[in-house]
Order: C-alpha cells, then structure tokens, then sequence
C-alpha cells in the first residue's frame, strides 16, 4: 500500500472518524483511482524526449514568449491539473510543439499524477483494437481509463483521416474530460479553420473552453536544420556553432 501524498490517510484511500464510526474519502483517493484505471494505457515519456529541460535545447531554442507559457503552466501544474485546465500547441512540422508538451506530461508524471500519451492515429487504432474479438477491453472501458487519467496528452491531432468514426470518437474523449474537469496537452500542425474542418467544430470549441487560444509554433523545420551539420574537421566560421540535433 502506497503512503498518502497528501500525508492524510494511512495510504487506503479513506480516512476512519473513530467517533462515529464511518470512514470518507481522503483528499488522495481520486487520483488513486485514476492511477489504477491508467495502469494498462501508455504513460511513458519516449526516450527522445526523456531529460528534456527549460534550461538546455532543444527548449531553449523554441520561442521563448511560448516558452514562458508553459513554464507558467508547469510551475502550477497541481492547481491547473485540479481545475481541468489544459493546453495545446499549433503549427509547424518541427517547431517544437510535441518537445514542450512532453514536458509538461513528464513533470506531471515526477509529480505523481496519472498521464496518458498517445499520439491520435496510435490512440484511434487502439479504439479501433476494442473490436476484435480477442480484445482485453470493450470500448466503453477504454474511454472510461480515457477520462480518468489526471492529463490526457495527445500529439498530432489532426493527422488522423476523417471519418464520422472518427470525428465521434474524437469528440466523446474530449467532452468526456471536459465534462468531467479533466486535463488535456494536445498538439497539432492544423491551423484553427483547418483543424475544425478535419476534427470537428464541436470538439474545437470544447478544445478552446478547456485550454483556451493553441499556442502557436512556426518557422523551419529544425530537425531538417538540424540534418545540415559540417564534418567535424572542415573549419567552421569565427563564432558559428555546429548544428546540433533538435526534437520535434
């Protein structure tokens, strides 16, 4: 049995009032159930972006007024997670958008908080898995383990083909947490009219409720810029720095 964090409970979940006898839930027993139902979904960050950093690149090379954003967004991670207050990243293939969200889902997996992470087309496929016959899980408790994860990150939304599956499903996640007050980082390369054409305008708009105007990221592809790179003994420029690899 795992210690309270909240330094309440005896790490069941429930507080005992010995005068009357009863037991309630204690302060931690939400994010013990949503732990549980998030055992089975993805909650990895990818070795790519494991050690990402504010203070060293590729983070430090991506638009700081962007950046600013989300170190806010992460210095009260707790309080946004509690208010089911999300964020999310528009643009440029290559401008950082999946690097900062990554982030933002690792800090909330250092601070203990139940995280999903899928990018759509793998989350779609998974859904779509819930119909074969062999499948461990119906769809309905798929989506269920869904809504209850703390932060739900997805990454490329909007690179999925529609379909009316598609758009339905995509939908229910997303009202599903916001109904229930539930976070979600999400990133695509979709601009606002382009985006609402391909996933929908109602889920869109829950979107902007839940997370408020996307973030945006454009420029040049920096994993292409940083393909560009010189032997490492042909002489380079006075004071000019060797390319060096940079995440998404």
């Amino acid at each position: 049995m795992s210690a309270c964090p909240d330094g309440r409970c005896d790490g069941s979940g429930f507080l005992y009032d010995e005068a009357t006898r009863r037991a309630r839930d204690c302060t931690c027993r939400p994010r013990r159930i949503a732990r549980r139902k998030a055992r089975k979904l993805a909650g990895v960050i990818p070795r790519r972006y494991q050690g990402v950093s504010f203070d060293r690149p590729p983070v430090t090379r991506i638009d700081p007024t962007v950046v600013r954003a989300v170190r806010r967004y992460v210095d009260t991670l707790a309080e946004q997670l509690e208010s089911g207050r999300g964020i999310w990243f528009q643009g440029d293939v290559g401008t950082g958008k999946t690097t900062l969200a990554m982030l933002i889902s690792g800090e909330a997996l250092r601070q203990g908080h139940s995280v999903a992470i899928y990018s759509l087309p793998r989350l779609l496929g998974l859904l779509r898995e819930t119909f074969d016959d062999e499948s461990e899980s119906s769809l309905s408790t798929l989506l269920d383990r869904l809504a209850a994860v703390e932060l739900l990150h997805v990454d490329d939304v909007g690179a999925e083909q529609s379909s009316p599956w598609v758009l339905e499903q995509l939908y229910t996640i997303v009202n599903t947490r916001y109904e229930d007050g539930r976070a979600v980082v999400l990133t695509t390369n979709l601009e606002p009219p382009a985006l609402r054409e391909q996933i929908g305008e109602r889920t869109v708009s829950r979107l902007v409720e839940m997370c408020g105007d996307p973030l945006p990221l454009f420029g040049a592809d920096r994993r292409m810029e940083a393909e560009i790179v010189l032997p490492d003994d042909e002489p380079l420029p006075y004071g000019a720095p060797r390319a060096r690899p940079l995440a998404s």
